[in-house]
């Protein structure tokens, strides 16, 4: 991106940069969300917290396959990819990058960060009310909502960069 000098030569090209710019900017705030100081073991154990904490994990699954996809070289065979360096997403042995196509992991990662935006607001409203119940205090009820409200936005960065380095953006 650093050596791209001058506007792009057609709309087709216009397009596909504004995608790799929008792509980058959710990367960019995914890995600021990832590397912040919350602590993801302060969500309580209930449905509504394993859901939150289940989903996300399948975001990220879904997003690292289509990382290993975009990720690539031109004419790699697909079988091929799944056998990467150590340290990579795909070097994972439960993450077989045969087993999904980019397009079903991509709207895959889309109901995950959809159906988690819609828990955190049900969550939020629940937690809250239970500081008025006495169930919990002010300030682990504001822990749990802010750890699921990471989750949530984890999820969503990831959809949008995945979405918009497939050319899905819109």
């Amino acid at each position: 991106m650093s050596d791209v000098s001058g506007p792009p030569q057609s709309e087709d090209e216009q397009r596909r940069l504004m995608s790799i710019v929008h792509a980058l900017d959710n990367a960019s705030r995914l890995a600021e969300m990832a590397n912040s100081e919350v602590d993801f073991r302060t969500v309580g154990g209930g449905p509504d917290e394993v859901r939150a904490a289940a989903l996300c994990t399948d975001a990220m699954r879904s997003a690292a396959l289509v990382a290993v996809e975009v990720a690539a070289l031109p004419g790699v065979a697909r079988n091929e990819r799944r056998h990467a360096t150590p340290g990579s997403p795909d070097a994972d042995p439960t993450l077989d990058t045969t087993a999904m196509p980019t397009e079903e992991a991509l709207h895959r990662l889309e109901l995950c960060a959809k159906a988690l935006g819609e828990l955190r607001r049900n969550y939020r409203s629940a937690t809250l009310s239970a500081v008025a119940n006495g169930v919990l205090t002010a300030g682990e009820a504001i822990v749990r909502v802010d750890t699921v409200r990471s989750l949530a936005a984890l999820t969503h960065h990831a959809w949008r960069s995945a979405a918009h380095l497939v050319g899905r953006g819109e």
